[in-house]
């Protein structure tokens, strides 16, 4: 499994249904509320053979809310 962060920005109004439509699709370890650019904050564990940006395009950017993703990809945990 590889580990990334995916931060979301929603349209107003709608970061809790989006992490509330995450959480139920069990698809991220942790999601967090954050301030700043961005509204969300998750951390997913895709498999190694997926391919990644069709990962989070399949099961994350479907959902009805979301207007802006950044993902970061990890290497190495310390």
């Amino acid at each position: 499994m590889n580990c990334i962060f995916v931060q979301l920005r929603c349209k107003p109004g709608t970061a809790y249904k989006v992490a509330d439509t995450i959480y139920e699709r069990e698809i991220a370890s942790e999601v967090y509320s954050t301030s700043g650019e961005f509204d969300l904050l998750l951390k997913l564990y895709v498999p190694k053979d997926a391919d990644v940006g069709k990962y989070i395009n399949d099961n994350i950017l479907d959902i009805e809310g979301i207007t802006r993703s950044f993902t970061t990809m990890t290497f190495k945990a310390f």
